[in-house]
């Protein structure tokens, strides 16, 4: 357990340092010792539900019907900036949550710290394009288009192409 924590967490320093690496994902946190606290909590919290997909069971309101395919660490993209989390894709729907809770108001004055959330049936996903930055072509990103107009950029993936083939064909298998 522990050599597989230490591994994910050597893979994110190699991959924060790394050149190839979107240089938008190093200035992300205020201090790298901070990016690897999250990453060790969410894999401590990952290996306290028993798994990935107990923790997708857990975060989003699922149907005991409903699979899980992909779950990948990205950053979702937002007016504010970008907020690092876990994309899900399953057999019903495209959700995002972010590691670490924000901080909002309450009605009556009080903070609250609770995660972003992002849930988009599939259904209602039009689809998912693949795009790059014309002067970075490295940085890469998921854009999913909903049928409503919504638009949700991704980015930051360890393993891109892989995520965009399973959303691309979870996309694809909700429509028949």
């Amino acid at each position: 357990i522990f050599f597989l924590l230490g591994r994910i967490v050597w893979l994110w320093i190699v991959r924060l340092n790394s050149s190839l690496f979107p240089t938008y994902a190093v200035a992300l946190g205020p201090k790298l010792s901070e990016t690897v606290k999250g990453k060790l909590t969410l894999g401590a919290r990952i290996l306290q539900a028993g798994g990935v997909e107990k923790v997708f069971r857990q975060w989003f309101s699922v149907d005991k019907n409903e699979r899980l395919v992909r779950a990948s660490q990205c950053y979702l993209s937002t007016t504010a900036g970008p907020i690092a989390g876990m994309l899900f894709v399953s057999t019903e729907r495209v959700a995002f949550r972010s590691d670490r809770s924000l901080a909002v108001a309450a009605p009556d004055g009080a903070k609250l710290r609770v995660p972003y959330k992002v849930t988009i049936p599939l259904r209602k996903v039009r689809r998912a394009v693949p795009t790059q930055n014309k002067h970075k072509p490295e940085q890469r990103y998921i854009e999913v288009l909903t049928n409503d107009g919504f638009e949700f950029w991704f980015m930051g993936f360890l393993s891109y192409h892989r995520s965009l083939q399973h959303l691309e064909q979870a996309i694809a298998q909700a429509r028949r």
